[in-house]
């Protein structure tokens, strides 16, 4: 397994980087979905509810495929020759995707959970829309919704392995061929699983520790 030691390290990397750059951007996009969302006006509700609804009732590994396939025709339409969509990017399109449906959820949700007599009080006092989202609703909405979006993320990293189908080289790509080069897939696959797990453990510690940073509302 020497060999592939170097491999892992480098499967380690685009694994890390693959879920960062998918739960930043789907983090954004899931906190704006959900601001949309808990507005007033309602405006684009329906879109973002069947976009929540959708994302949340198709499996990743469908989502991850449709990116995939569907880019490659898309783009060789557009170059009027064959190109295939680069794996890393598919999987980064295909995971914000997911990410930012269930994220949208939990933002909502923690959004819903703040008391609408603290937003009455904040307006009493003078402040305009933006200054009650930062300084009253912001802060009490990151709290509340920690405890799920840390779910998120932990779930986040497991899927990653998903992307492995489309020729994405992260931990499971090289897990499954060295599995298969050396026959040895008990050992390939318990590396992989220590790698993924010190992955979530690290995901979990700095939720933790974010708790620990925003106490509970009312202590």
């Amino acid at each position: 397994m020497g060999g592939f030691a170097a491999q892992f390290f480098v499967a380690f990397f685009v694994t890390t980087s693959l879920a960062l750059v998918s739960g930043f951007l789907g983090t954004v996009f899931g906190l704006l979905l959900a601001i949309s969302k808990s507005s007033p006006t309602g405006r684009f509700k329906a879109v973002v509810t069947a976009y929540t609804t959708v994302v949340r009732g198709v499996p990743e590994l469908v989502v991850i495929l449709l990116v995939y396939f569907g880019g490659t025709i898309f783009a060789s339409r557009i170059a009027g020759r064959y190109v295939e969509v680069n794996a890393f990017t598919a999987g980064v399109v295909a995971l914000t995707v997911v990410f930012s449906g269930y994220a949208t959820e939990v933002f909502r949700g923690a959004i819903a959970a703040v008391p609408s007599g603290q937003t009455e009080a904040a307006k009493s006092l003078g402040l305009n829309a933006w200054q009650r989202w930062a300084f009253v609703v912001g802060p009490q909405m990151l709290r509340l919704s920690l405890p799920a979006y840390g779910n998120l993320w932990i779930s986040l990293f497991k899927d990653t392995a998903l992307v492995s189908i489309v020729g994405l080289t992260d931990i499971m790509r090289v897990a499954f061929v060295g599995a298969g080069s050396l026959r040895a897939p008990l050992t390939f696959y318990l590396a992989a699983s220590a790698l993924y797990l010190s992955l979530t453990t690290i995901t979990l510690l700095s939720i933790r520790l974010a708790e620990r940073r925003y106490p509970a509302l009312g202590q």
